[in-house]
């Protein structure tokens, strides 16, 4: 899977991955960390920035593009002002 062929069920895919792994899983400890996620193998990576889970990914094999959370935000990154 390429940046191109990136479709929107994908993104919702991860959203529903991370929410039902956040309800099996206490995540109070890891607030503000990242959390990538691949839509088609429902594999999650946590670290403490994108490059370190970028880093996690290549280090196992993976070339594929992920979603992004920043853990206990409901933003990845906010642009502007409020």
């Amino acid at each position: 899977m390429t940046t191109a062929t990136w479709k929107p069920e994908y993104s919702s895919r991860a959203q529903e991955i991370f929410r039902e792994y956040s309800r099996h899983h206490d995540l109070s400890d890891l607030k503000g960390k990242i959390a990538a996620v691949d839509p088609e193998s429902g594999r999650i990576w946590i670290g403490d920035s994108g490059i370190d889970v970028a880093e996690q990914t290549r280090s196992q094999g993976v070339r594929v593009p992920v979603y992004l959370f920043r853990i206990g935000h409901d933003h990845f990154v906010r642009k502007g002002r409020r």
